[in-house]
Formats: structure tokens, sequence, C-alpha cells
């Protein structure tokens, strides 16, 4: 009886000083996996699985330098990431994919910072070769579908969606270039 309060108490204290490690890194691991990987979505999941990976190993962190230790792990979860070939397959048609919303897509902040992204974006499009430049172009800025732009240019809508995923690719390298530049 006395080792399951132990084992209780115990329990307690790691959710507790996860959630306080929550609350206090949660903005700046996000936005390590961010920079690191591009990618919001991948973010958003990297962020968790290094809080995760944290109350795994909660037991064995002597409790010195916390910020440091996420930020490491953070960062290794960020290199697997990136090595790994999930990252590689082909993306669901639009079609498949779920629509969000945004709920401050109004905010002053969030208004200008998508106006300097969108520029940033059409830079970066018009920098790349042909004929990416005109399938980006079409497709995240002018927000045409891809069967839209098949019918359009009279292409085959698999040829399409090859180039939009092959002109994302080279965006996301171009636009980390810039980031590590800037």
């Amino acid at each position: 009886m006395r080792a399951a309060r132990e084992v209780e108490k115990i329990d307690s204290q790691e959710n507790e000083t996860l959630r306080r490690l929550i609350e206090k890194y949660r903005n700046l691991i996000f936005s390590i996996c961010l920079k690191l990987t591009g990618d919001y979505f991948a973010a958003e999941d990297l962020t968790q699985d290094t809080f995760i990976a944290a109350y795994m190993h909660l037991q064995d962190f002597d409790g010195q330098a916390e910020k440091a230790w996420l930020c490491r792990i953070a960062s290794n979860k960020c290199i697997d990431y990136l090595r790994s070939a999930g990252r590689r397959v082909m993306p669901a048609t639009e079609e498949e994919m779920p629509e969000r919303e945004s709920a401050d897509h109004n905010e002053p902040l969030t208004l200008f910072l998508n106006r300097e992204v969108m520029e940033e974006l059409k830079a970066c499009c018009k920098a790349l070769p042909p004929p990416y430049r005109d399938i980006a172009w079409m497709h995240f800025v002018e927000g045409k579908k891809a069967k839209e732009i098949a019918d359009r240019q009279g292409t085959n809508l698999k040829t399409i969606q090859t180039q939009i995923y092959r002109a994302k690719e080279r965006l996301k390298k171009s636009y980390r270039k810039e980031l590590l530049e800037k």
C-alpha cells in the first residue's frame, strides 16, 4: 500500500513537471521545430513528440538546464524527421485535404504577417524555373486547384499534381535558404 502511494506521488510530480515545462517552453519548442523543418504541421507534431519524449525520460533528467535539454530533444526530433523517408511521400489530392479555418484572420498582426509571407512566396515563385514557376504561381498565389490548372493548360491532372509537388519542394528549399541568409 505504501509503495502504491509513492508511485502515485512520483507520477503526480512528473505530471506537474510536464505541465510546467509545456506552459513555459511550448512556444520556444514550436518555433525551433518550425525553423528547422519549415513545415507548420510537422512542427506541431514534433513539438508534441518533444514533450512526450521529455516525459518518458523525466526520471533520468537531473533538473539542470531544462531549456537546453528540451531544445536538444526538439532538434534531435527534427533531425530524425528530416532524415526520414516519410516526408517524401506524395501528398494527398486537394479534394482529400481538410479545410482549416482561422479564427484570428482579421487580426492586424496576422494580416501584416500574411502579407509579408505572401510577398516572400511570390518572390520565391518567380525565381523558380519553368514549368514550376507558372504552376507554383497559379496554385500557391492565385489559389487554383490542380484540376483547374490542368483544364486551363490542357494537361493531364497527374502531371499537374506532380509539378505542384515538385514546385512545393523547390519552394521549401529556396525559402529555407532565404531564412538562413537573413
